[in-house]
């Protein structure tokens, strides 16, 4: 049973509560307590090879002007293209893209857009068919940040199809529940 937060829960006192010493393992399983929803990014090097990867380090950062945020670790093997590409799609994958979501993940697929339902945006860059929201960016500005480069974009164009977001949570796919609020009657 989850008890409500009171007044009291602050009269504790600040040397007793929490850890100032942990190791980032503990610190990821604590983070993986907030969902998050899940996209996989893409973009088309100079020389035509599509490169795309499963993220979900991606939040809204403004609406005037549209920007968005996402971070990739720095020793990706994809952070040369993306720190240098012009634009990129964040494809935000529906609850039924758990696969989709796993092969953009795996270092070991070559070639993860084979058989992959998709079209090229106006900029050249592909777009995942299917997702249901799909953002397309400018490489607006990037910044080494801890052991991560923040990757903001330009919304340049928007698309979206109906349906509910794949979810991740505590290291595991999930997907969001219809529940019914019970209305109280005055």
């Amino acid at each position: 049973m989850n008890m409500p937060m009171i007044a009291e829960d602050r009269l504790m006192c600040e040397s007793e509560w929490g850890h100032t010493e942990f190791e980032s393992k503990a610190l990821r399983n604590l983070l993986g307590c907030y969902p998050t929803g899940v996209a996989i990014v893409t973009t088309r090097t100079a020389d035509g090879r599509d490169v795309g990867l499963t993220i979900n380090s991606f939040a809204s950062l403004s609406l005037d002007p549209p920007l968005v945020l996402w971070s990739l670790v720095n020793h990706s093997p994809n952070l040369d293209v993306f720190r240098d590409c012009t634009h990129f799609t964040i494809n935000i994958l529906a609850k039924d893209h758990q696969e989709l979501a796993l092969r953009f993940a795996n270092p070991r697929i070559t070639n993860k857009f084979e058989d992959v339902a998709m079209h090229i945006t106006p900029e050249g860059i592909p777009a995942l068919h299917g997702a249901i929201a799909t953002l397309v960016c400018e490489n607006h500005k990037q910044d080494h940040i801890g052991d991560h480069l923040l990757m903001i974009g330009h919304v340049r164009r928007i698309g979206s199809e109906n349906g509910k977001p794949l979810i991740f949570h505590s290291g595991s796919f999930t997907a969001l529940h219809d529940a019914q609020l019970a209305q109280e009657t005055l």
